[in-house]
């Protein structure tokens, strides 16, 4: 059961060097997705009618560099999520973010954005306002979706479609110190809330 994140989890990320940091992300973090993950698969499966299964962000390509964020994601593909829209949890060291995630490595880019665009009333009606939308995952920036107007939105949708290295991810950032994070439960409650309100996006994406 998962038990909630701590501040020692935020730490990792000040740990220098690339096998010493993802040391610590195998041993600190990692146990912790799999326990959320695991039951945001079977919630997710429900709601979206598919079977979802969970991927734990590897850093397999880092040669040096040790990463900034990790992340868990889940997908419909039991080989991989990046190429398909998928749902994410992770950190950084400063804040946890809850994702609906269409990363640039999806082929269907053009397809997606293209349906967000034909339905720009019902998207910008789904996304709840106290939500915020990056559109660079590598990246902490995001812009709150209660300062972002229907143009602007049309505006990120149309970016994603035309520039080959934009994406666009829709959810929720949690502070380091928001108390929601120390309560398992709760946390992945919300998570789950959050995910499930995102869910027509997903539907619209395929």
């Amino acid at each position: 059961m998962f038990s909630g994140f701590t501040k020692n989890d935020f730490d990792t990320f000040t740990i220098d060097g690339l096998d010493e940091r993802m040391a610590a992300i195998k041993g600190r973090i990692q146990p912790k997705f799999k326990e959320i993950g695991d039951t945001l698969c079977d919630d997710l499966s429900a709601v979206s009618g598919n079977e979802m299964f969970l991927h734990i962000a590897k850093h397999a390509r880092r040669t040096v560099n040790p990463p900034k964020d990790t992340w868990l994601a889940i997908c419909h593909d039991k080989r991989g999520y990046k190429k398909h829209p998928h749902f994410q949890v992770g950190l950084f060291d400063d804040h946890v973010f809850i994702w609906f995630a269409l990363i640039y490595e999806a082929p269907n880019k053009n397809h997606i954005a293209e349906a967000f665009l034909s339905n720009l009333d019902e998207v910008y009606e789904t996304i709840p306002k106290d939500f915020v939308i990056s559109q660079d995952h590598m990246k902490k920036a995001a812009s709150k979706v209660s300062e972002i107007n229907k143009s602007d939105l049309e505006n990120m949708l149309i970016r994603f479609r035309d520039v080959k290295k934009a994406e666009f991810l829709v959810g929720r950032h949690i502070q380091e110190n928001d108390p929601i994070l120390t309560n398992g439960y709760q946390f992945t409650q919300f998570a789950r809330t959050t995910m499930e309100s995102l869910m027509p996006l997903y539907k619209m994406s395929f």
